[in-house]
């Protein structure tokens, strides 16, 4: 991390540390032995349930024993994504952070503040001496990125706070009260392969440069897709270059709007030429079609090593089919709360696993029956094209509660801290742990805030440093005035 001195010192600090512990989702155990530890250290009552998650507890300051138990909770895992020339290990390598001016960054990795910082603001209350206070539950759950995992095995009893405030929001100044429910559809093809045209040119094809990001935040950005691009680039050269594919790699995670793809084709010589200047073409179409959302976009092409197999006639077309016509993007925007996305759909990715190809998908909507309408709708583009579909349990959205004890408490002290000025109260299209919560805990009151993130899931992810202080202050001002 940078010499520049951050504020709040002890928040950053933390960051810091949490930044030197490797924590991909599902692959958290480093992270929650050193919870433990830091726990532990502080003298503070610490525990740690079957699925990782980690619960510490801090008693009040004197005079402050009967105010309402509140519960402070982030997820400890972070979405894993590089850019294709980086060499990083997330499972044994420390993120690279660093201040570029307004902003903290990470090199050519996601920052991982999507929870870290989070996390860290969970540690600096645990280990603050200066901070008024009633009791205090510091929650840290596992992940939340890849399944919500740990809010699922959350078990009733394990915590007692009345009050819960989710520190995984991305925009400063905005308080959430509510959230979409979520469910993912993977479709599955066999794929006969035959052999490859030893006289053909092979080609390597790729799309990058684009932004990607949230699949919940950024759907409705109208950013670019590239499992969309390179299959839209792949279908067309199938009906005029007569290619075959030998091997396609695009999206990478569930909740990440793809970014980057590519795939192996041959084409017949006498083609070839003409190959070559179609893909090529292609880059000034995209950057002409996403010039506003994604400037960067790029669309390379380049000889390669010929395969020895290419993928076969039926599973090519079905496949390419599939990725054209797969549904990407916002369904409906809310009836009820101007601007908030109701319902949406990401093509998260498709894969080649042995001779199987793999298609991801991930549906949200804050109507539950929409979204099992939006399942339902990709699952039925699947099912044209004879895949095996598998949806997943999914998991609720968050009903929002204007009453919320917790949200009046949060207001006043925001009106407080910052001379009057008014937070926005919102929904969230992305999906929260707090959906899991209210059911395991009924009656719980909740908000979700946060400082402000920008390209999260990404390697673009970058933390705007003044809005941590800022979040610091607004919850050291809450825990003052809570009664």
């Amino acid at each position: 991390m940078s010499n520049v001195k951050l504020e709040p010192e002890l928040v950053f600090h933390y960051f810091e540390e949490i930044c030197k512990v490797p924590r991909p989702s599902k692959k958290e155990a480093k992270m929650t032995a050193w919870l433990m530890k830091v726990g532990e250290e502080l003298g503070l009552p610490t525990k740690r349930d079957e699925i990782g998650n980690v619960l510490i507890s801090k008693p009040a300051t004197p005079g402050k024993e009967n105010v309402t138990p509140v519960i402070f909770q982030s997820h400890i895992d972070m979405v894993c994504e590089k850019n294709a020339d980086v060499d990083f290990d997330f499972e044994k390598d420390a993120i690279q952070s660093y201040v570029d001016g307004e902003w903290m960054k990470a090199k050519g990795t996601t920052l991982g503040a999507d929870d870290g910082i989070g996390v860290a603001m969970e540690l600096a209350l645990l280990a603050s001496k200066d901070v008024e206070h009633g009791p205090i539950e510091c929650l840290f759950t596992v992940d939340e990125e890849t399944g919500l995992t740990g809010a699922f095995e959350l078990k009733p009893g394990f915590m007692k706070g009345k009050m819960l405030l989710n520190l995984d929001s991305e925009d400063w100044g905005e308080f959430f009260i509510g959230c979409a429910g979520g469910q993912d559809t993977v479709a599955t093809i066999d794929c006969e392969f035959e052999d490859a045209d030893k006289k053909a040119v092979a080609y390597k094809v790729m799309v990058s440069g684009l932004l990607g990001g949230h699949s919940g935040d950024d759907i409705n950005k109208g950013r670019g897709n590239a499992v969309k691009l390179l299959g839209r680039i792949l279908w067309n050269a199938y009906q005029e270059y007569d290619i075959r594919i030998a091997t396609m790699d695009a999206g990478n995670l569930r909740n990440a709007i793809a970014r980057e793809g590519w795939a192996v084709v041959t084409v017949p010589a006498d083609a070839a030429k003409e190959f070559e200047e179609y893909v090529r073409s292609m880059a000034p179409v995209f950057q002409n079609e996403f010039h506003a959302t994604d400037p960067g976009v790029k669309v390379t092409i380049e000889k390669a090593d010929m395969p020895k197999k290419v993928w076969g006639e039926y599973a090519a077309i079905d496949a390419l089919n599939a990725i054209y016509v797969c549904p990407h993007g916002v369904f409906a925007m809310s009836q009820d709360i101007p601007g908030l996305v109701e319902t949406s759909s990401n093509l998260a990715s498709v894969k080649v696993k042995e001779d199987r190809i793999v298609f991801c998908t991930s549906q949200r909507s804050s109507v539950e029956s929409k979204k099992k309408a939006a399942v339902d709708r990709v699952s039925a583009c699947f099912y044209m094209i004879g895949a095996e579909v598998e949806n997943t349990d999914g998991y609720p959205g968050w009903e929002p509660n204007t009453n919320s004890a917790a949200l009046k408490t949060l207001v006043d002290a925001y009106h407080n801290v910052f001379n009057g000025e008014e937070p926005k109260v919102k929904a969230i299209h992305a999906g929260l742990e707090c959906g899991l919560f209210s059911q395991k805990y009924p009656g719980l009151d909740m908000v979700s805030y946060g400082p402000t993130l920008r390209g999260v899931h990404s390697p673009d992810e970058k933390l705007e440093i003044a809005t941590v202080k800022k979040c610091w202050d607004l919850t050291v001002e809450f825990l003052k005035i809570l009664k």
